[in-house]
């Protein structure tokens, strides 16, 4: 598959239209049919009635006198043997029919793949993660979990149908009591919630919504506002509504004693019951807490080897009735610096990742492709490249420099965005901003190129202007009180990788106009406890979600905190009584950002959503530069190893799209299985 045109994003830009937040229609019964490469296109209409790529299910036709479904044999095997129900028991009604991309598949074998630790949480997270709704192939939306969902004229009130019959991983059944559970007793629990989650509530004061549950097939969302892209909110590997009420109830004081309770976690290393049950709420670490993914964990994320297992009781199926996965088992496996990474890869180890794959070490993977029997998938990577400065810094006097435009502007000419690509990147980037893909159907090119010139004079007369003009003894230039600027640049980037070699060709070109700065690697759990604390000055992390920026707006409007250019500002629009947060000044120009934002997020007129995403966040971006883009429009790359089908080139990888997992991992299956069984 070639790569997808911005054509065809614009003829999907449907995604962000009024459709998107029409009803959606039941689901008709159907016939299997053979594959597809791409799902039903999304409908549209002034007032839409129904969902974008809303799937069909499979209806099933008896082959055998023992069901009308497929399975793998190793459950095949159980079911023969009395320890497993047979399969038409343990999937819904109504199946998930998931689409494929080339074929149906073979069932078994394991795929490998590496991860850096339990801060490294969302490459395994995003692999398995399945929600109410998720993107079909042309990046329309369908029911996914949800067998259908209608909402009402103004797009406050959501209703989902569950598919009935779906099991957790344990075999006890999926209802709408696991959405009241985490709703009542998570969501309004002041000490587990202190601020209600903004994923579930609307308008500028964080309204939280109302949920109820008519049966136990049926969970309504109900907003005190417009509610209109709600669901992108309940999509992919987003926070999931519900949770496995049964499990965490043992690590919750209304069901558990609390001083059973105090003591187990004391037990585990937890100084409060609230801490124990944080941990035990991520599916990775108790394996014995149930899930709805593909594969199931088989122990915890902090072990050398992370494994993952089919998990029996999984509600999808292929077109053929075939229940999913094909892979049997998925492995992650610890690695500490990038070498050893790149050394698994050239010598065959790793089956199928995007995450952690250098876009600098695209020789080494291209020349070693034969030595490791895999090929290097491009796509097109949202990701960016550039410097993120703090404008709420705890530190007054970088505060005070990096809120004065002209230093942004200063900075953003300091940087040689062409020399920077063709040292690091091998000449594979676009010197642009932080700005929508090209692609997309929020491209705009005006933000995209606002000063990305090189040109180090302007930016030592910009500066001098600025009233920076005195230097110390080793040139570099002082704050009005006679001390150095100076300013630590962190990252999560180690020695030797294109991100760090990059940060400190920046180090040099802010030293060139008088700016002291240095870059200071650090461990990912280290880097969230001090963005969080808002003790970042600047970072080398930079941003993606460049696909659909209007669905996921969060780096522009500075709510994706680990991209800190908000600091102490993000924090207090996520949560006012954050103790790290801060109240922009009133007159500041993030208020006309965040009130786009808001009024964005409750426009269903896809023109007037649109204008004001430009109007009210890209032109300030364009303005004011709040952070330092340097390249963009990256290919990006996938390992993929020989005879491993269900993936093509082509799709964007973007956080919103689950990355590389976008046409569903749970259909990758392996031509030769019994080959691949380590």
């Amino acid at each position: 598959m070639e790569r997808i045109s911005r054509r065809e994003f614009v003829r999907v830009s449907s995604l962000i239209t009024a459709a998107t937040v029409a009803a959606a229609c039941a689901q008709p019964t159907a016939t299997p049919e053979p594959a597809a490469t791409t799902a039903p296109a999304a409908t549209t209409a002034p007032v839409a009635t129904t969902a974008p790529g809303a799937t069909t299910a499979v209806e099933a036709t008896a082959t055998t006198a023992v069901s009308v479904y497929g399975e793998a044999p190793m459950l095949a095997e159980l079911v023969a043997s009395g320890d497993l129900p047979p399969v038409e028991e343990r999937l819904p009604e109504n199946p998930d029919v998931c689409p494929v991309v080339e074929s149906v598949g073979k069932y078994g074998g394991t795929i490998r793949r590496g991860f850096k630790g339990v801060s490294d949480k969302w490459g395994p997270t995003k692999m398995v993660r399945n929600n109410l709704t998720a993107f079909a192939l042309d990046i329309s939306v369908r029911a996914s979990l949800a067998e259908s969902w209608s909402i009402n004229e103004d797009g406050s009130e959501w209703t989902f149908n569950l598919r009935k019959g779906t099991k957790w991983s344990d075999g006890s059944d999926f209802t709408s009591e696991n959405f009241m559970w985490y709703y009542d007793y998570v969501l309004l629990n002041e000490t587990l919630t202190p601020s209600f989650l903004s994923q579930f509530a609307t308008g500028s004061e964080v309204t939280p919504s109302v949920w109820t549950a008519p049966d136990d097939y049926t969970i309504v969302f109900s907003f005190a506002d417009p509610n209109p892209l709600f669901a992108y909110k309940v999509i992919g590997h987003q926070n999931p509504a519900f949770r496995p009420s049964e499990f965490l109830k043992q690590f919750h004081p209304d069901f558990t004693e609390q001083a059973t309770l105090d003591a187990l976690a004391t037990e585990e290393g937890f100084s409060t019951w609230d801490l124990l049950y944080a941990d035990r709420d991520w599916w990775y670490m108790d394996e014995t807490c149930p899930c709805i993914f593909p594969w199931k964990p088989v122990n915890t994320l902090d072990n050398e080897l992370f494994v993952i297992e089919r998990n029996p009781y999984f509600w999808q199926v292929d077109p053929e009735g075939n229940q999913l996965p094909y892979i049997d088992k998925v492995t992650h496996r610890l690695f500490e610096t990038p070498d050893v990474f790149n050394m698994w890869i050239v010598n065959g180890e790793i089956d199928f990742q995007y995450r952690h794959v250098d876009s600098g070490s695209y020789t080494l993977y291209k020349e070693s492709e034969t030595s490791g029997d895999y090929i290097v998938s491009n796509s097109i990577s949202a990701g960016h490249n550039g410097l993120t400065i703090n404008l709420a810094s705890q530190n007054q006097q970088l505060r005070d420099f990096f809120g004065t435009l002209e230093v942004r502007q200063a900075m953003n000419l300091a940087m040689n965005r062409e020399e920077m690509n063709e040292l690091v990147f091998d000449g594979q980037g676009t010197p642009r901003q932080y700005s929508p893909l090209s692609m997309s159907p929020s491209a705009y090119p005006a933000q995209a190129n606002s000063f990305i010139e090189y040109d180090p004079d302007q930016a030592n007369d910009l500066l001098d202007a600025a009233g920076y003009d005195q230097k110390d003894a080793d040139g570099y230039r002082t704050f009005p009180d006679g001390t150095t600027i100076s300013l630590i640049i962190e990252g999560t980037d180690q020695s030797g990788t294109t991100g760090e070699d990059a940060t400190l060709l920046k180090v040099s070109y802010l030293e060139a106009v008088g700016i002291k700065a240095q870059y200071k690697y650090n461990e990912r759990s280290l880097y969230t406890e001090h963005y969080e604390s808002n003790m970042v000055e600047a970072s080398s992390w930079f941003g993606d979600r460049t696909v659909l920026p209007i669905v996921t707006p969060s780096i522009f409007d500075g709510t994706t905190t680990d991209r800190p250019w908000a600091g102490a500002w993000g924090l207090w629009r996520n949560n006012h009584d954050d103790p790290n947060g801060e109240e922009p000044p009133a007159d500041h120009w993030i208020w006309t950002i965040w009130n786009a934002v808001d009024a964005m997020n409750i426009e269903p007129d896809e023109d007037t959503r649109n204008e004001l995403f430009r109007t009210g966040v890209l032109d300030v971006w364009k303005d004011q530069l709040p952070s330092i883009g340097c390249l963009g429009e990256f290919p990006s790359y996938t390992i993929v190893k020989n005879g491993l089908v269900n993936y093509h080139a082509g799709f964007p990888n973007d956080d919103i799209v689950k990355d590389e997992h976008l046409q569903g991992p749970q259909t990758l299956y392996w031509e030769n299985p019994e080959e691949h069984t380590s």
